[in-house]
């Protein structure tokens, strides 16, 4: 199967399985409003406390925000250590909600590749895409149920990942900045610290790619983590060439989508410098909000879609493999025996 198809056909079993992209864009959005309540209560601390503009640390995304508090907050040790706390709580039981619905996820998506035949090479109708409809709400709660302890785990490990990555980039641009003295130091490390930034954005890349492809594995297979990554380092070596075409495809098309939606929020800001009809700002802002959710969350389940593909071909050329490589062994013991009988 050639990398249009892959693509085609976890395009298609997303499209008939809408409502687990609806679940997923519900899913994250919730997680970002669990994120928000705690910024927004230091924001106000901040502005009660060292007499701050409200106005200018609310500015920009949830990271940019949180990195304005924490560094605020660094002449208040106490309020601080409180407001990490409750960040950090907030952040891990929103990432168990969002490791959990992932099960059902992937357990809803898995039935629907077993069951959509082959819906990439077929006309596109209704009865096809009826056929590789497999969402049920009683399917994805079994899904989260049956995932629920390796999900966690693989999730809890992924943040380790997160964390001592992000822990090392800061203290390796801190050593640098404190070791270059000299201006032109400072400005070549200032240039080297921008390509770090740039390969920790890549770096996670990656990790999150391990991150679905062992999602995938142990749903497949239903293994644990370990066993799971195991699995997908079998899936690397065996199919590279289809798994990075996929995954370069799929980064092109996020980077696009980006791009594309950053040029309409830009386009939507103008309008509201236009009198009486930069009233209809915030409804068109709102709905661009959902429509970026909803189309970056179904790009994320056609690539799952095009990795559960893969990945089930490949197990089947294992299986099958494995099945022809017996006979010939206990044909090659047999013969051995008997010419030691001999």
């Amino acid at each position: 199967m050639d990398l249009r198809h892959l693509l085609k056909r976890g395009a298609l079993v997303t499209a008939a399985n809408w409502p687990v992209v609806v679940v997923q864009f519900i899913a994250e959005t919730t997680f970002q409003v669990l994120l928000a309540v705690p910024l927004i209560g230091a924001a106000i601390l901040v502005t009660v406390l060292l007499g701050a503009d409200l106005a200018e640390i609310l500015q920009g995304s949830l990271r940019e925000i949180f990195t304005t508090v924490a560094s605020t907050l660094l002449s208040e040790p106490l309020a601080l250590v409180a407001f990490i706390t409750a960040f950090s709580l907030v952040l891990l039981g929103g990432s168990v909600m969002m490791f959990v619905v992932k099960g059902g996820t992937v357990e809803v998506m898995l039935a629907a590749e077993a069951a959509a035949g082959s819906i990439e090479r077929e006309p596109i109708t209704i009865h096809s895409l009826r056929t590789a409809s497999r969402f049920t709400l009683q399917r994805f709660m079994n899904g989260c149920a049956r995932m629920f302890r390796p999900y966690i785990s693989l999730g809890l490990l992924l943040m380790l990942v997160y964390g001592v990555s992000i822990a090392t980039y800061i203290g390796f641009v801190a050593y640098g900045y404190r070791g270059a003295a000299d201006r032109v130091l400072v400005i070549g490390w200032t240039f080297i610290a921008a390509l770090s930034a740039g390969g920790l954005i890549a770096w996670f890349t990656v990790v999150n790619l391990l991150y679905l492809l062992a999602q995938v594995a142990i749903a497949v297979e239903n293994v644990g983590v370990y066993d799971g990554i195991r699995s997908v380092a079998r899936f690397i070596r065996a199919e590279f060439r289809d798994l990075a075409g996929v995954f370069l495809i799929v980064v092109a098309l996020v980077v696009a989508a980006t791009f594309a939606s950053a040029l309409a929020w830009s386009g939507v800001g103008l309008i509201a410098f236009v009198p009486l009809v930069g009233l209809a700002v915030f409804p068109l802002q709102i709905a661009a909000l959902l429509l970026r959710g909803l189309v970056f969350e179904y790009l994320g389940l056609t690539a799952l879609g095009a990795y559960l593909t893969l990945y089930s071909r490949s197990r089947v050329e294992r299986s099958v493999g494995a099945e022809l490589a017996t006979p010939v062994a206990g044909a090659t013991e047999d013969w051995a025996s008997r010419s030691a009988g001999l």
